[in-house]
């Protein structure tokens, strides 16, 4: 490779993604190889080509034009033309050009996950595993269901490092996506189930609107991939059940599971199993002549022995040897190796006993920490959560986050503390266990129980502050806090910003939630729940919805809060209703309606008789439906509350529509529609014009349903509400065939299918089967039935 073109490879590396930048620096050897067949590094410049599109377009260019000029100043003079992401069949020859022919993108637009987490550069002592693997792979064929692979044994093997260093090496051949979910088999509070882990894939593919029930979340997850080229990295799996719903729906998929289980029970998919022992002698002097120096472990050949017998082979127990010799370049190595001798009698057991030596290993680190660095990891591993921030792990140490970021960045560089990603924070599980039990005999009760308690308090004030900005109407019951300030938690720019917090820290909230009930801290749980309710109503995960507002009821009822108590019930009651469990959504309304007569409640009463409605429609009641929705409107006037009456009356007309009164319903809809526009409420007066649209439809006035649906569409498309702008040209599309405008029909029903495709929401299927082409015999046309469409039953926005 001539300078000027090494020049332009490595400035197009440098400006590649940093993820890419080992498989791109790999890239660079292959290229060499190109015009050297019989290297060892010898390789296809179309393969070459392929990965290095993955890195980066920039770094395939530069690759393409050194390669074919190299190539023409050679003999043949190929060029090398075209190139995409998507795998595509190559034509190559010693002579003439190389044709890139790629295949279609896969008809759904969504976005193109690259999940997979980092990976060592080289990995020592897994030859014989990575040829394995590569075998497992090329020899696979062709197969209904994705390429299942194992990687089990020990904690702390390296079983991790193995599986994320392979699927980099191959991920260039599967453009379709690259997912990660950490399942936490073994974690203190116990394993991720399934449905957290689909919702969480699902989400990466773009989708937001997650079915509630987990065998459809897990359809869908398998319609999502069907036909897609993944590769998905499940680490730290418990059982072949938490594993089983979440393979993908594509025989040209890889899924690669690590656990410390065998999981025999995934041969019924055809998985493959690979056990992984420890390193040999040799890997693991290998790796800490890598990591410590080959001058500084040659010049202590005695010690790097000792060092390498007292780990046993364990990677994790080397990895954090080296680090600790790394860190201080002036100490001999021998210093090391006499620490670990500490521990020598429990060191030999651990060809047998996994814990002993990660222990000892871990305490020689500890030792060597500064004080205030020893004392946050200790607290650092009684905290509840898998992965920290900065501000959290700042609040629970009550430090300022400068000082808390210097002591992450030690135990950092002591290989204690891990960096998923930017940002963001963890322990290897074995290591949060080293570091408890060390806070345990160190730190006293009171100053655990304070951090945890800080940590949680920073999750609510920072839900809180979310809560205020998205959902002001419902920011309404006080916050108790012990440790901090009620401002100590983020601020945010926009709504959009808060909702994307509450997206990414949705299972940490969960879990300060859940470890408040456990602890008895009973405002805190049932002010979380609370706290949340911005994600609940935009994000809709069903099941956390459900489960918190349970937590929280208990505690509410525990801390003897009726304003608390009333909230669970009535928060609650909606997430059981959109849940799709209307006849529990009753109970708890019902109870929600008596006690807020019995202590007077006038606007808590109406929204329970509102949500009473809601959840008889959804059953399939409505005249019972519509008799709640008359009492809740006139409470609602007579208390002066004009927008829950607006809704209430939003929720009559459609109820009325459905038992076949459009006329009627129209009336009390368009009057809604000005009650809205008068408050503002932009949102809930396009939905008002959706269901007016509707109503006219079914009264046959075919002009003015059109001229609703369409305003009411193009308003949704501006708010930025897919789920109400696809159902409103769903609608349309209803009119317009009735009419007799079959064409101008399917224009609005493909529209509308699109919009539902993307949101992941269940009316695609609906409305899918109506653009097939009908059986002899059926009637197409039809709208959707009562308690169909976005939010399922009437005016079920916020209420």
């Amino acid at each position: 490779m001539d300078a000027i073109s090494h020049e332009a490879v490595e400035g197009a590396l440098r400006r590649a993604d940093a993820a890419g930048r080992a498989t791109a620096r790999a890239l660079l050897r292959r290229a060499a190889g190109v015009l050297a067949p019989g290297s060892a590094e010898a390789a296809d410049p179309a393969e070459v080509l392929c990965r290095a599109a993955a890195v980066s377009e920039e770094l395939r260019a530069e690759l393409a034009r050194w390669i074919g000029a190299a190539a023409g100043a050679g003999s043949h003079g190929n060029t090398i033309v075209g190139g995409d992401h998507h795998a595509g069949i190559v034509q190559a020859h010693t002579v003439g050009e190389i044709h890139w022919h790629t295949a279609a993108p896969p008809s759904m637009a969504l976005p193109t996950p690259r999940q997979l987490i980092a990976a060592p550069r080289r990995l020592s002592g897994r030859t014989r595993e990575l040829a394995e693997l590569d075998t497992m792979w090329q020899g696979g064929g062709q197969r209904e269901g994705p390429l299942v692979a194992v990687v089990n044994g020990p904690a702390g093997v390296g079983k991790t490092a193995l599986a994320a260093h392979w699927l980099r090496s191959v991920a260039a051949d599967f453009p379709d996506g690259q997912l990660f979910a950490d399942l936490r088999g073994h974690a203190p509070e116990g394993p991720v189930g399934p449905p957290e882990s689909l919702a969480m894939f699902l989400r990466a593919f773009g989708l937001t609107a997650i079915p509630p029930d987990p065998a459809e979340r897990a359809a869908l997850w398998r319609s999502v991939t069907a036909g897609r080229r993944l590769l998905v990295m499940l680490d730290n799996a418990l059982s072949a059940a938490q594993v089983r719903p979440l393979l993908p729906g594509s025989g040209q998929s890889i899924v690669v599971i690590t656990s410390r289980r065998r999981l025999t029970g995934l041969g019924l998919e055809g998985a493959v199993f690979h056990p992984l022992g420890v390193l040999d002698a040799e890997a693991s002097a290998e790796i800490l002549a890598q990591r410590v120096g080959a001058s500084r472990t040659a010049a202590e050949p005695a010690a790097v022995r000792r060092v390498v017998d007292r780990c046993g082979g364990l990677a994790l127990a080397v990895c954090v040897a080296a680090a600790r010799m790394a860190a201080r370049p002036g100490q001999p190595l021998a210093a090391t190796a006499e620490a670990l001798d500490h521990g020598a009698h429990r060191l030999a057991e651990l060809r047998i006993g996994e814990e002993a030596a990660v222990r000892s290993a871990l305490d020689a680190s500890y030792r060597q920490l500064p004080p205030d660095a020893a004392a946050l990891y200790r607290l650092l591993g009684v905290l509840p959560f898998v992965e920290l921030t900065l501000p959290v792990v700042a609040a629970a140490t009550g430090r300022d986050e400068a000082a808390a970021d210097r002591l992450i960045e030690v135990l950092a560089e002591a290989s204690l503390l891990e960096e998923p990603a930017a940002g963001r924070h963890r322990f290897h599980d074995l290591i949060r266990l080293h570091a408890r039990g060390l806070a345990e005999v160190h730190d006293p009760d009171a100053i655990r129980t304070a951090a945890v308690r800080r940590a949680l308090e920073w999750y609510l004030a920072t839900a809180t502050a979310a809560e205020a900005l998205v959902s002001p109407n419902h920011r309404v019951l006080d916050r108790d806090y012990e440790e901090l300030s009620p401002d100590a938690g983020l601020r945010f720019p926009d709504q959009r910003g808060a909702l994307a917090w509450l997206a990414a820290e949705q299972h940490h909230l969960m879990t300060a939630l859940r470890t408040a009930a456990a602890l008895g801290w009973n405002g805190l749980c049932w002010q979380l729940a609370d706290a949340m309710w911005p994600l609940w109503l935009r994000l809709r995960p069903y099941d956390l919805w459900v489960e918190a507002h349970r937590l929280g009821l208990a505690a509410a009822r525990r801390d003897s809060s009726l304003p608390g108590e009333l909230r669970m019930l009535t928060d609650g009651g909606a997430g059981l209703r959109n849940g799709g469990r209307p006849d529990e959504a009753v109970k708890s309304f019902g109870e929600a309606l008596e006690l807020a007569r019995t202590v007077g409640d006038r606007r808590v009463e109406a929204q329970a008789l509102h949500g009473l409605g809601q959840s008889h429609y959804l059953a399939g009641r409505p005249d019972e439906a519509a008799g709640f929705f008359r009492r809740a409107l006139r409470l609602r006037e007579e208390i002066g509350y004009a927008r829950g009456a607006a809704l209430s009356r939003i929720s009559l007309g459609d109820t009325m529509r459905s038992v076949g009164r459009p006329e009627e319903a129209a009336e009390e809809l368009r009057r809604a529609r000005t009650e809205l526009l008068a408050l503002p409420d932009p949102y809930e007066a396009s939905r008002a014009l959706a269901l007016l649209g509707r109503a006219l439809g079914e009264a046959g006035r075919t002009g003015p349903a059109e001229r609703c649906l369409r305003e009411a569409a193009e308003e949704f498309r501006t708010g930025g509400s897919a789920h109400w702008e696809a159902y409103s040209l769903e609608m349309l599309g209803v009119v317009l065939q009735r009419a007799g405008r079959p064409d101008d029909a399917r224009r609005a029903f493909e529209r509308s299918l699109a919009l539902y495709e993307g949101a992941g929401a269940p009316d695609a299927a609906r409305l899918a089967a109506r653009l097939a082409p009908p059986a002899p015999g059926t009637e197409s046309g039809t709208a959707p039935a009562p308690g169909s469409g976005p939010g399922r039953a009437p005016g079920a926005g916020t209420s």
